[in-house]
């Protein structure tokens, strides 16, 4: 739509078209034969392995990459219809061949992006053939057709994100952290607040910091406790449940086979952490399609 709506203004009013304002659209490079094309790849130099610079920007790419796609998988499960959870090892294993082999060839490093993902949810897309599709198409489309991607205005691409993050980041989002309570909205404020302000490692660092500091827990014993008899299974919280331990009860969660009657007991924790609570409700979602019943034991009302 904006590049018809930038055809009609070299038509109607030339001086608005921004066929000469190179920075306003799309710019890909258009190769006139095969050796131009091949021409763009390039190899890495050796003896760029030797600075110490070079290894420093790697390792920093490859932490923002992983953060930023590690929390991009989180938010698209929570979109998910059929509440299914993300295998976030395997999403970073082959990311790391993936841009391992386009660095060699002269490509710039990719990770998963919530902009792209959430498409794909609001598309329709169930499986993980709509992503392989999604990137097929992209890579047709800058094969093929790079003329008419660079008729593209960059004011559309920046719209699309703003309607994206609008709706990633709503007041309804915002509000609902603040009935949580002061302990559970200074971290969401902070890690918002710097991410902004300066970038996504820096802000969520920090803000794990501060989350570190609110909780502040001993985690000497374990946590969990899982025992069975048959299909019947027993989850027992051994002390009081932080976002520390958002990851192990995730991994417990997994464990538990189809068809089963899960009891969750809370009894012994005196305190449960907001985190906590979203794991057991996503998981309780999910629990539906896989024939499962879950029992509560002194669980709820126990977050600050």
């Amino acid at each position: 739509v904006g590049a018809l709506i930038n055809d009609v203004f070299a038509i109607a009013i030339p001086h608005w078209e921004l066929s000469n304002l190179r920075d306003h659209v799309v710019e890909l490079p258009v190769a006139g034969s095969l050796t131009e094309f091949l021409n763009h790849f390039m190899s890495p130099e050796p003896s760029a392995f030797l600075r110490g610079d070079v290894w420093i920007t790697g390792i920093t790419i490859a932490i923002v990459a992983s953060i930023e796609s590690v929390l991009s998988v989180e938010a698209v499960d929570k979109m998910d219809p059929d509440r299914r959870i993300s295998n976030t090892n395997k999403e970073l294993v082959a990311q790391g061949l993936g841009n391992t082999l386009s660095g060699l060839i002269g490509g710039l490093p990719v990770t998963a992006v919530i902009v792209r993902s959430s498409a794909n949810v609001y598309a329709g897309g169930r499986t993980r053939l709509s992503s392989f599709v999604h990137g097929v198409l992209l890579l047709l489309a800058v094969l093929f057709a790079p003329t008419i991607l660079n008729q593209i205005p960059l004011a559309c691409l920046a719209a699309i994100l703003f309607v994206v993050g609008y709706k990633l980041s709503s007041l309804k989002l915002i509000r609902s952290m603040w009935k949580e309570g002061l302990l559970q909205f200074i971290p969401f404020f902070v890690t918002t607040v710097l991410v902004v302000a300066t970038d996504l490692l820096f802000g969520v660092a920090f803000g794990l910091i501060v989350s570190m500091v609110i909780v502040l827990r001993s985690y000497h014993r374990r946590a969990i406790t899982i025992v069975n008899d048959g299909d019947n299974w027993l989850m027992r919280f051994n002390k009081d449940m932080s976002f520390v331990n958002r990851a192990s009860l995730r991994n417990a969660l997994t464990e538990i086979p189809n068809n089963s009657h899960l009891i969750i007991d809370g009894t012994k924790a005196l305190y449960i952490d907001r985190d906590i609570y979203e794991t057991i409700e996503d998981f309780a979602a999910s629990a539906e399609f896989r024939g499962m019943t879950i029992e509560y034991r002194n669980l709820f009302g126990k977050a600050l």
